[in-house]
């Protein structure tokens, strides 16, 4: 009679083994004579529990690090959690209100009490699913973007960014999240195709510019039944005509000289705007006609910078009509969106309307349509970035794993814009920037501030600037934001070993460079890219010598 062998039962051999290896410190690490082999972890968010993802990443990192210990180096895994800052409010936020609170109703200490709840019970739960994987880290090294050690690095790069000229802050056309009601990145934007519609609008001609125009050949004049002369503009969003202020064609276009010097009337407002030139002006899109929204529209208000324009900001921070639009106050926009379409039809100044098919920009993390807002926000200046941290990845200095991802970084370097930093949330690493005089000057480029590591530095520095040595610390209010995530996260090989705090220490020194990052591509722009100009702008080295893309783990529709 054949007998088979006793199943196995994982639940009777991995706890054993693991509390074994962990009573006996086992997968600690101290500098020592070996050759160190170092991974630092890409911190889990602090917002739920492990996924599949999470499962591929550790287990090759489990891999590589189990490995090097067989080979006698002095292996080390630094295990931590990123506070995730517009992920985590998200979260807080959605279980406030299932409990019939809004963030309105809490002052911020209120609604960080809450945040904290979520972190220690979330946080806590996804690093023990790492215990349960057999992750062999070093435990009493674990971080958190957020503790006092990272949070007063996070502040000193950020004053030490202000003096050297490379962090600012202006007043720029930023993607705003109407739902958190925050500035997010480019990087953050998620573009989706959709189905929508080209509305051709009639904006007539201003009383002063009716007549006789000179038909010449190639022209596209445009009269109604009453042989009164318009223009006829294709637009994706009628619901910001409030705030026209100009209409543009393109110099070269035949069709429209005859506009050329004129005035039109915008729909329904009754707002008399001058047309313009430029020959950013798509000739062959919809009519060669463009509508020109300064505060709604990146594209638009570099025309309105270009052209000395207007700026009329029409949405509030929830992307509801503001008053300044004078019509559909308070409307959600894309209730707006349906009724101006039917207002216009019944006014006679909607000519048509085309199916269309355009790429929507998307919050990556409430899913909610992006809105373009002009906004006083942090930038950090990225040109200089870009300069140290080219060279090392294309040279091989650092090597990318497939290779293909290095043709992805060297187009985003040579195409990077500035990076806003500065988020409108409260969970986070406040900004540490201090207001004083005149607080209607504030949120107006007429403000006065200092930048300080804290509030005893800045009534010193506030002093000076002002000249009034009467100033008191009840006379300075802090910049109410936070900092985007990625700007702690990307000092994170560095901030793990204090090499911001305490540079050249014994830790950094044998630790860093680390060995190999193990990354999905999706971040590639959010953080690797970020942590190599990190590296050599603090430590003059890179962080690690390999990077490893693993796959997307993808459903069977491939999302």
């Amino acid at each position: 009679m054949n007998t088979l062998p006793p199943k196995y039962d994982p639940s009777q051999v991995e706890n054993k083994w693991y509390d074994y290896w962990l009573e006996h410190n086992m997968f600690s690490s101290k500098p020592d004579a070996r050759e160190p082999y170092t991974i630092v972890i890409p911190p889990p968010n602090v917002t739920g529990v492990l996924h599949m993802g999470h499962v591929l990443n550790n287990t090759i990192q489990d891999i590589l690090i189990r490995r090097a210990r067989m080979d006698g180096k002095n292996a080390l895994w630094v295990p931590g959690t990123d506070h995730a800052a517009i992920a985590t409010e998200t979260k807080v936020i959605a279980k406030l209100a299932a409990e019939g609170i809004k963030k309105t109703d809490l002052t911020r200490e209120q609604f960080l009490e809450h945040a904290w709840d979520w972190t220690k019970t979330h946080g806590g739960m996804i690093l023990q699913q790492l215990r349960r994987l057999g992750a062999s880290c070093d435990w009493e090294r674990t971080a958190f973007t957020l503790d006092e050690n990272r949070s007063k690095a996070v502040v000193k790069v950020f004053n030490d960014l202000y003096e050297k000229g490379l962090i600012y802050r202006g007043l720029r056309m930023v993607n705003w999240d109407p739902v958190n009601r925050t500035a997010i990145s480019d990087d953050e934007v998620i573009f989706h195709q959709e189905q929508s519609h080209l509305y051709y609008l009639r904006y007539y001609l201003a009383d002063s510019c009716q007549g006789e125009v000179a038909e010449a050949e190639g022209q596209v004049v445009h009269r109604d039944a009453k042989g009164r002369l318009y223009a006829l503009v294709a637009t994706t969003r009628p619901e910001t005509i409030m705030g026209d202020t100009a209409m543009c064609i393109n110099p070269k276009d035949p069709k429209n000289t005859w506009l050329k010097g004129k005035k039109v009337i915008v729909p329904l407002v009754g707002r008399e705007i001058p047309v313009i030139e430029d020959r950013y002006v798509d000739i062959e899109f919809g009519t060669g006609c463009l509508k020109v929204t300064p505060a709604h529209d990146k594209n638009d208000y570099m025309l309105g910078r270009t052209h000395n324009l207007e700026t009329i900001d029409i949405f509030n921070e929830d992307a509801t009509v503001s008053p300044a639009a004078g019509m559909y106050v308070g409307m959600d926009r894309f209730d707006v969106r349906k009724q101006i379409a039917k207002d216009l039809a019944d006014a006679g100044l909607l000519e048509r309307t085309e199916d269309y098919t355009n790429n929507v920009g998307f919050s990556e993390r409430t899913h909610t349509p992006i809105e373009p807002r002009l906004s006083l926000q942090w930038f950090v200046r990225m040109k200089h970035f870009a300069d140290i941290s080219m060279a090392p990845v294309m040279d091989d200095i650092i090597h990318f794993i497939p290779e293909k991802y290095k043709n992805t970084y060297r187009v985003w370097l040579e195409n990077i814009q500035d990076w806003c930093i500065s988020r409108q949330l409260w969970w986070g690493h406040r900004i540490p920037a201090w207001f004083y005089g005149n607080p209607a000057d504030d949120n107006t480029d007429k403000a006065h501030f200092v930048v300080a590591n804290d509030e005893h530095e800045a009534l010193e520095k506030a002093r000076i600037a002002s000249g009034d040595e009467s100033l008191t610390a009840a006379d300075l209010r802090r910049d109410e934001g936070a900092l985007d995530t990625w700007f702690s996260s990307w000092l994170w090989p560095i901030v793990l070993f204090d090499g911001i705090n305490n540079p050249g220490n014994e830790e950094i020194n044998y630790y860093y460079p680390t060995a190999t990052l193990v990354t999905g591509p999706d971040i590639i722009f959010f953080w690797v890219a970020r942590m190599i100009m990190a590296g050599y702008e603090y430590v003059g080295n890179y962080p690690f010598k390999n990077v490893y893309f693993t796959g997307i783990v993808r459903d069977s529709l491939g999302r």
